[in-house]
C-alpha cells in the first residue's frame, strides 16, 4: 500500500480520531458523572472517611454503589449521560488534533509516516510527543471540558437546563476567561497524563509485539506476522489508561474544582467551592489536602480509574481499525 500523503494522512489522523474519541466518551460517560459528582463535592465520599470527622451536613454521595442508585432515582437513565452533548464536542476535537499532533510529530522525528516506523523509535519519542499532543489539544477544546463538567456536576434540579446557557452564564459572570478556568492545572497534568498513556501504550505494544515473536519462534512457526490482535490492542490500551489515571487523579481533582468555582450548586449536594476560594494550582492541593485529607485528591479514584482503563482501551482499539479502514480507502 502506497504511503498517504500529508494532507491525507491528516485527514485520515483527525476522522479516526474523531470517531474512536467519540465512542469512547459515550460508552464511559456514566462512570465519568460519577466521577465529576466525586470530585466537586467537599464533603467526604465514602462511609469510611466519615468516621472521627465533624461533619457539619451529610454527605450527598458515600460510594459507587449507592451514588449509582441515587443518580438513577432521581434523574433517571438519562442522568448518567448528563453533559454528554458538550463531552463529545470537547473529546472529538480533542482526539483528532491529538492524534494529528502525535503523527505530524512522530514523522518529523522518524523521517516516516508509516506506524510500524513509529513504533520503532525511541521510547522516550512517544512520551515527548503524546504530552505535546495532548496540550495542544487541551488548548484546543476546553470550553466543553469545562462546560461539560458544570452540567454534570449539578444534578436536579437543574441549574443551567442547556449547554448555551452555561455558556452564556459563564461568560457574563465571568467574561472570556471563565472559559478557560482551571486551564493551568489541566496543562500540567495533561503533560504527564498523555505522555504516560501515548508512551505506556508503546510500549506495552512494543513487549507483545516482541512476545509474539519469542511465541512464534518457540513454537517454530512460519507465520511470520507478529502483529497484535485485536484483544492485545485492548489491553495495551486497558494498561495504559489506568497506569496514566493513577499517577494524575489529584491534578485532575484540583482542574474541576476551579471548573465549578463560584458556579450556583443546589443544597442538597452539599458545600458549593465559593468563588477565589483557591489562589493557584499549589493552593488548592493544599487546602484540599488540609480541609479533606489525602482521600480529598483521591475522590473520584475508582470511577476515574475504571473508567480510564475502558476509556484507554476502547480509544486506542477504534482508533487503529478506524485509521486502518479509512487508509485501505483512501490510498
Amino acid at each position: 500500500m502506497e504511503e498517504p500523503g500529508q494532507l491525507k494522512q491528516a485527514v485520515i489522523n483527525a476522522t479516526a480520531g474523531a470517531v474512536a474519541g467519540g465512542i469512547s466518551r459515550t460508552v464511559t460517560s456514566p462512570l465519568d458523572v460519577i466521577k465529576i459528582r466525586f470530585q466537586v463535592q467537599l464533603e467526604p465520599t465514602s462511609s469510611w472517611a466519615l468516621l472521627g470527622r465533624d461533619i457539619s451536613r451529610p454527605s450527598k454521595y458515600t460510594g459507587m454503589l449507592q451514588a449509582t442508585k441515587d443518580i438513577f432515582r432521581e434523574e433517571g437513565l438519562a442522568g448518567f449521560w448528563r453533559g454528554n452533548v458538550p463531552a463529545l464536542l470537547m473529546v472529538m476535537p480533542y482526539t483528532a488534533i491529538q492524534f494529528t499532533v502525535l503523527h505530524r510529530l512522530r514523522t518529523y522525528a522518524s523521517g516516516s509516516s508509516k506506524t510500524e516506523d513509529h513504533i520503532k523509535s525511541s521510547p522516550y519519542l512517544s512520551y515527548v510527543s503524546g504530552a505535546l499532543a495532548g496540550c495542544a489539544a487541551t488548548v484546543g477544546s476546553y470550553p466543553f471540558d469545562l462546560v461539560r463538567t458544570i452540567l454534570a456536576s449539578q444534578g436536579e434540579p437543574k441549574v443551567y437546563p442547556t449547554m448555551r446557557s452555561a455558556f452564556s452564564d459563564i461568560v457574563r459572570t465571568r467574561g472570556f476567561r471563565g472559559l478557560y478556568a482551571g486551564l493551568s492545572p489541566t496543562l500540567v497534568e495533561i503533560v504527564p497524563y498523555a505522555g504516560l498513556q501515548f508512551g505506556t501504550y508503546d510500549t506495552f505494544k512494543r513487549w507483545t509485539m516482541t512476545w509474539n515473536e519469542y511465541r512464534s519462534s518457540s513454537l517454530n512457526s512460519i507465520n511470520t506476522d507478529n502483529g497484535l490482535s485485536s484483544f492485545q490492542l485492548f489491553l495495551c490500551g486497558l494498561a495504559a489508561g489506568t497506569c496514566a489515571k493513577l499517577v494524575c487523579h489529584p491534578l485532575d481533582v484540583v482542574k474541576k474544582r476551579f471548573q465549578i468555582e463560584g458556579l450556583p450548586r443546589h443544597p442538597k449536594y452539599g458545600a458549593r467551592v465559593e468563588h477565589r476560594s483557591y489562589k493557584n494550582m499549589y493552593d488548592a492541593l493544599s487546602r484540599i489536602l488540609q480541609c479533606e485529607g489525602w482521600a480529598g485528591l483521591y475522590k473520584g479514584i475508582v470511577p476515574s480509574t475504571i473508567k480510564a482503563a475502558p476509556a484507554g482501551a476502547v480509544t486506542f482499539v477504534a482508533y487503529e481499525f478506524a485509521s486502518d479502514w479509512l487508509e485501505s480507502i483512501l490510498t
